[in-house]
């Protein structure tokens, strides 16, 4: 099945009405299992390459396609609704960590391409899937200083975030995006100039696609990085009507909770999202992270059993197993309600 995109994104909201639904899970993890070298990371197009790219996991949306693809079919044979595009650090702006900043749109196309193709291949009339663009975090903060002596220092402008971010969406969104994910927010600020690139590309290409935002509690003072607690951290972002609000990554299920719980009193309007690690690190296991697939979606059937949540997947440390344990757990279960015109279905 190969729906338009604009019917795709009509009919996600009416999805997320009718069940929960399921988010894929960590991309790094799954490229650690592989346990590629500097050459194969570099590839044949990059051998000659200056500096060292290992680490690099954008990077092999160019140069290692069949590992990425693989990994996305793994989670989308597991169940997954919606699989994330290979673009977490795929900013100019994080690229230039790498001396690779210039290539920052082709790298967002192809991983784009991608997940279409992916998607598009395990897509069938009862179950549509989705590629999420993903819009991560960059290396440089606009609200936090990089130099405890001078508190007011900034290593990047609000401009080079957004231009930054432009350029990011456009790749995503030409490579068959159907929704974008500002994910792993830690810095309000740094989200605010991705928010801000979206809605100016949306003006100036004439298309909207629906927005996801997730945060980032960093500890258990209940706060994003940069201080603001999850309630002024929505109402920070709700201006842009995103489809859903939600928290992934720093802590596992059990830790994320009670700012779950927050969000589900103050976000009334919206679908919530929630894909925890898999639980705490530990170098020791398999994953590096502790939770079993039984542990981490028993903890988040929790929350679906609460009726806290439309979405949820995982973050760092989760698997294909992991996703299919979540799925099978939340299958029964009924979907957070929303109260807001603009999710009614047409035909209510």
């Amino acid at each position: 099945m190969n729906l338009p995109r604009y019917t795709r994104a009509q009919a996600l909201p009416d999805i997320l009405r009718q069940r929960i639904v399921i988010l894929d899970g960590a991309m790094g993890t799954m490229v650690q299992r592989f346990k590629l070298t500097e050459e194969q990371y570099r590839g044949e197009r990059f051998k000659d390459f200056p500096r060292d790219v290992k680490g690099n996991n954008e990077l092999l949306s160019l140069t290692q396609p069949d590992i990425i693809r693989q990994i996305h079919e793994g989670y989308l044979a597991a169940g997954a609704d919606i699989i994330e595009t290979n673009t977490f650090g795929a900013t100019s702006i994080a690229q230039d960590d790498y001396g690779m900043g210039e290539l920052a749109y082709e790298m967002n196309l192809e991983s784009a391409k991608l997940a279409r193709a992916a998607c598009d291949k395990y897509s069938t009339p009862d179950k549509p899937r989705y590629v999420a663009g993903a819009l991560g975090p960059t290396p440089k903060t606009a609200s936090i200083s990089p130099d405890v002596n001078d508190p007011a220092a900034r290593n990047v402008t609000f401009e080079s975030l957004r231009a930054s971010y432009y350029e990011q969406v456009k790749g995503l969104v030409d490579g068959g995006a159907d929704v974008l994910l500002v994910e792993t927010i830690f810095d309000t600020l740094n989200a605010k100039a991705a928010l801000f690139a979206i809605e100016e590309f949306f003006d100036d290409s004439g298309e909207r696609l629906p927005i996801m935002i997730s945060g980032t509690v960093t500890d258990a003072s209940g706060r994003v990085l940069s201080g603001q607690t999850v309630t002024a951290f929505w109402y920070s972002v709700r201006h842009v009507q995103p489809l859903s609000i939600g928290l992934n990554c720093a802590l596992g299920a059990a830790l994320m909770r009670p700012y779950i719980q927050e969000l589900n009193q103050i976000a009334g309007d919206t679908f919530i999202s929630c894909y925890p690690n898999a639980g705490l690190p530990n170098p020791m296991s398999e994953t590096g992270f502790d939770e079993t697939p039984e542990v981490t979606s028993r903890l988040v059937h929790e929350f679906a059993a609460e009726g806290l949540v439309n979405i949820v997947g995982g973050c760092c440390g989760t698997t294909p197993d992991h996703i299919a344990a979540i799925g099978e757990k939340v299958q029964p279960l009924r979907p957070r309600g929303v109260m807001l015109a603009r999710f009614a279905s047409d035909a209510a």
